[in-house]
């Protein structure tokens, strides 16, 4: 049936839910697994029209604490993920928004079911803040398996 399951996170206590559903699923159906996480970018426009020295600075900083970040989020996975015999690549898509970097890992790596987590927003919070797993649901053509 899936074959090979992307699975989402962002390394928060609510994203391993969907971690680890995303494994016992993989491991039942023997299927690959593809982990991804995102790390956004970070705006320095405002530092840039002001003419403030310190944007490349304050930009390696962050790209480098994200890449730190990234690798330790994906390295829980794996420890999780080797033991259970998954073969397991992990992708970390730096600059780029979460829903839009999660529908498009999916596709160029061949996925074909999406499992991630949702946020549990609800009422005014939902309308403001938004849902990148709605954004997935909404923009994708790849299933998407919503673990609450």
């Amino acid at each position: 049936m899936y074959k090979r399951l992307l699975i989402a996170t962002d390394g928060s206590e609510l994203a391993q839910k969907g971690v680890d559903h995303g494994l016992a699923l993989a491991q039942q159906l023997g299927a690959e697994i593809v982990v991804v996480t995102v790390s956004e970018p970070i705006v320095t426009g405002f530092d840039d029209a002001l003419g403030w020295g310190g944007a490349n600075s304050l930009s390696s900083e962050y790209q480098k604490s994200q890449d730190d970040s990234a690798h330790k989020v994906l390295e829980q996975v794996r420890a999780k993920a080797e033991p259970l015999g998954l073969v397991f690549t992990a992708e970390h898509v730096r600059d780029r928004y979460a829903a839009e970097a999660i529908a498009e890992t999916a596709q160029s790596r061949g996925c074909d079911l999406i499992v991630m987590a949702s946020h549990g927003r609800r009422g005014l919070g939902r309308l403001l803040i938004g849902s990148q797993t709605q954004e997935v649901l909404t923009h994708c053509g790849v299933p998407v398996l919503v673990v609450r």
